[in-house]
């Protein structure tokens, strides 16, 4: 899969210099555990990974969208029955709202079941008056200023956690629970939401939907071309993929395992590739995408569909030559590109990496990180963000994508639909419909790493963007910035009004 001269193994990626490593003060413990690992079941199969990588060449024709959601990192702890299906409810929210306004597929990706690491620009921070090894997430070290040591334990209880996670996932959707024909969408946390304006217009997408399950089985239509790569119903039943960053290699490494290629001739022995099995989709971050380092040499190699972050500092050139060594063969379905570049900057870049790819001839899917680039610092000291720079950057992604005679293609998204105790969701990024204030953001902020929206701000998101893709698809007045920010101060009119 790479036209470089060295010959590619799933430990390659030795021979290059790494970013972001972790330094355990055991290494022959560390060898132990991964040694475990890499005799434990892969999470999830060649099939599957087949199945996306074919639905995301329908996203690169622009013929289906990616939805790519779910929190910065995930925490132990948070494994709970409540926890999943309070997050995988949001995501099929989302997902349906999108579907409404686009009529087109969704590809649901979620950052769930192994995004237990996170890269830090310093290995040290400050708290208090101690300096101490930066947390990088469930799986590397601790939370608590006490238990910043690296322990190679926590990659065996990453991989634990995240099968116990992915078989939940299945069996919420294996048993209805994304159904609309059992009316299921009612009862993902809607009961939470303060708005009534948005609970109504919630409601009626859903009425429409399940209407037109309705007439659907009326008249027998059958599949659609969505259901090619071997999807199930497209309404009544979804595909579900998880993700991660392919972080820690070492981890990565012992899941990578060699299998035929499904889906070839059975008169012929079939190509055999080598997929990471920890995840069906998996990216590069902002800090590991060096052209000769450790990740880039291990990505080109695995056949899984590949995310790469592309922030401010991504020169064109340097785009062009990364997706030449991870995608040579221009296939389709295999590359991402996720841009956070931030709401101030993303006019300056945007346009010429679309050009520069557009040049290559590279096949992409395009989509929008509208948070990472957003994060900024409350005077109340609180990490935050604040929804209407976010929506900045979405709508302004729509514009220049449309400019560039290019399509947006997609959204990455940190939000949750967690819960505290007593039944509130979460209060981490400002504004929104409610205008969640400064004052706000300390009742309910439970986010160790990076702040996420809530279920409400989240179907905020979800209603501008669907309304914005309905106009395009029926060739009325597109709008822009204007406009959508026009459509959020009327719903935060009609949340004040009814709450």
């Amino acid at each position: 899969m790479s036209t470089d001269s060295t010959r590619w193994t799933p430990s390659s990626w030795k021979s290059k210099p790494i970013a972001q490593d972790v330094v355990y003060p055991n290494e022959d413990h560390l060898q132990k555990v991964l040694s475990k690992v890499s005799t434990l079941p892969p999470l999830v199969t060649p099939s599957e990974i087949e199945r996306l990588r074919h639905q995301l060449g329908l996203v690169q024709r622009n013929e289906a969208l990616l939805l790519h959601a779910g929190d910065c990192a995930e925490n132990f702890d948070a494994c709970t029955h409540e926890n999943i299906a309070a997050k995988i409810g949001l995501i099929l929210s989302f997902s349906l709202v999108l579907l409404w306004g686009s009529r087109k597929p969704v590809i649901r990706v979620g950052r769930i079941a192994g995004q237990y690491a996170k890269p830090r620009s310093s290995s040290t921070e400050k708290i208090g008056d101690r300096e101490v090894l930066s947390f990088r997430g469930d799986n590397v070290n601790g939370l608590d200023p006490d238990d910043r040591t690296p322990d190679p334990e926590r990659l065996l209880s990453a991989y634990f956690y995240s099968a116990t996670t992915l078989n939940h996932v299945r069996a919420l959707l294996s048993s209805g629970f994304a159904s609309l024909q059992h009316h299921r969408p009612r009862d993902w946390s809607l009961n939470h939401v303060r708005s009534p304006a948005l609970k109504k217009e919630f409601n009626r997408v859903i009425d429409g939907l399940s209407d037109a399950l309705d007439f659907s089985r009326a008249i027998g239509v059958g599949g659609s071309r969505y259901e090619e790569g071997g999807a199930r119903n497209a309404i009544e039943d979804v595909d579900f993929y998880t993700s991660h960053e392919g972080l820690m290699l070492g981890y990565e490494q012992a899941l990578t395992r060699e299998f035929p290629i499904p889906g070839g001739p059975r008169s012929v022995a079939p190509p055999h590739a080598h997929y990471n099995t920890s995840a069906h989709f998996l990216w590069i971050g902002d800090r590991t995408r060096q052209l000769g380092g450790a990740h880039v040499e291990y990505f080109r190699g695995i056949r899984n569909p590949i995310g790469i972050k592309v922030g401010p500092s991504m020169q064109n050139e340097e785009l062009v030559r990364l997706l030449d060594i991870v995608n040579p063969d221009k296939e389709r379905g295999r590359v991402t590109l996720i841009t956070r570049y931030g709401a101030a900057k993303v006019d300056t870049y945007l346009a010429g990496h679309i050009s520069a790819v557009q040049k290559s001839g590279h096949p992409v899917a395009w989509i929008c990180d509208p948070m990472h680039g957003n994060t900024l610092t409350s005077s109340t000291g609180l990490k935050t963000r604040n929804f209407g720079t976010i929506i900045s950057e979405l709508t302004s992604c729509l514009r220049i994508h449309t400019e560039c005679g290019s399509a947006l293609n997609g959204v990455s998204l940190e939000f949750t639909g967690e819960l505290n105790e007593e039944g509130f969701s979460v209060t981490e990024c400002l504004g929104g419909s409610m205008e969640l204030s400064e004052e706000e953001l300390g009742l309910r902020y439970q986010s160790f790493c990076d702040p996420r929206l809530n279920f409400e701000q989240s179907l905020d998101l979800a209603f501008l963007v669907s309304d914005h893709m309905k106009r395009a698809r029926l060739g009325t007045e597109a709008g822009g910035d204007d406009l959508l920010y026009s459509e959020l101060g009327g719903r935060m009119r009609a949340a004040k009004t009814q709450s």
